[in-house]
């Protein structure tokens, strides 16, 4: 039954891509992390997006605008490889809360008025470092995340690409990526045999979905297109945000506490296993702070803290920023925990 929903949501997802001009990885993402670990999402998710590029790469080879790839592919295969390599090293959660707010903020774009036709191909004067920028930074994405989707629909509106053409000329671009991320991702140890499954699973409901979309996208308008477009950037953006807001949330495990007093504000945020304070007041200002080890303070302000700690068995240091600089704060607590004395250092 997993698996039965998992093919129905991915070609709906690909044939949606259809229309809008991508976003099927993007609205996968989420759907495969309850399935699979962060990490293997993106190798899962290329098997079938590669698997989607060639099926339309086939279907619309005739619309192909090879200017277009020419000046996309080369600084496109240079990101896509920086991309998979950090991914052993960065937390792709937090490039997808970047993305979610990105796309999120197309909202505006989807209540505007759309051309119902594209401007004429030979009036487009794009510069090639433009695409060139483009390519890259889709290709880095896509290395990191498995997906671009509908990241850079609006650069392709842009260019004044028909239905098709936008749909053959994103597949071109992507495809051989697709391939060059699945090598990437095999040699540093990403698939396993669950990832395989479910990514076949994807590349099969991919290819269906490009047949069947075929006989459905030359009834489509432009301005539906671009509307389809923005509205999926929309969506994509609220379920990227979600998934990636609940990762950081079992990551990280935060609490923010905020409390008032006669003349400040305190907050106290712990993240992971480091704990911050900010201090608003009347007298001071803005403070934030963070606790910090004894050992890491320098020689002279060790000694400085252990010659006024008498009997008190437990000592907290808290680095202090403020706009008139950096400090210290030095905390004294006797045997049941409770304050005994504070001092303040710089």
């Amino acid at each position: 039954m997993i698996y039965l929903f998992l093919f129905a949501a991915s070609f709906i997802a690909f044939s949606l891509s259809v229309i809008c001009g991508g976003g099927a990885g993007l609205l996968l993402i989420p759907l495969l992390g309850y399935y699979l670990p962060v990490s293997q999402v993106p190798a899962a998710l290329t098997l079938g997006t590669a698997t989607s590029s060639i099926s339309r790469i086939w279907i619309f080879f005739n619309a192909i605008r090879w200017d277009m790839a020419r000046l996309f592919l080369p600084t496109a295969i240079v990101g896509v490889v920086l991309g998979a390599k950090l991914l052993s090293y960065l937390e792709p959660m937090y490039l997808e809360l970047c993305m979610g707010l990105f796309l999120i903020s197309n909202l505006p774009l989807l209540f505007r008025k759309q051309k119902s036709k594209p401007a004429s191909s030979a009036s487009l004067a794009i510069p090639s470092w433009q695409i060139r920028s483009v390519g890259f930074l889709a290709g880095f994405i896509s290395g990191l995340t498995g997906a671009v989707g509908v990241l850079f629909n609006r650069f392709y509106f842009r260019c004044g690409l028909d239905n098709q053409e936008l749909i053959a000329t994103r597949a071109a671009n992507e495809a051989f990526l697709h391939v060059l991320k699945l090598s990437l991702y095999a040699s540093l140890g990403l698939f396993q045999l669950k990832t395989i499954g479910i990514g076949v699973l994807v590349a099969l409901a991919a290819v269906l979905s490009s047949g069947f979309m075929k006989f459905a996208l030359p009834g489509i308008s432009r301005g539906l297109l671009m509307r389809a477009g923005y509205g999926a950037m929309v969506v994509s953006g609220v379920l990227v945000l979600n998934s990636a807001v609940g990762d950081i949330k079992v990551a990280n495990n935060p609490d923010l506490r905020v409390t008032i007093e006669a003349k400040e504000l305190n907050a106290r945020l712990t993240w992971n296993t480091s704990t911050y304070f900010a201090e608003v007041s009347y007298d001071e200002g803005l403070e934030i702070e963070t606790v910090v080890p004894l050992s890491s303070l320098s020689l002279d302000r060790q000694r400085h803290v252990r010659s006024l700690q008498g009997g008190a068995p437990k000592v907290d240091i808290e680095k202090v920023y403020a706009l008139k600089g950096v400090s210290y704060e030095a905390y004294y607590f006797d045997g049941q925990n409770r304050l005994i004395n504070k001092i303040k250092f710089d």
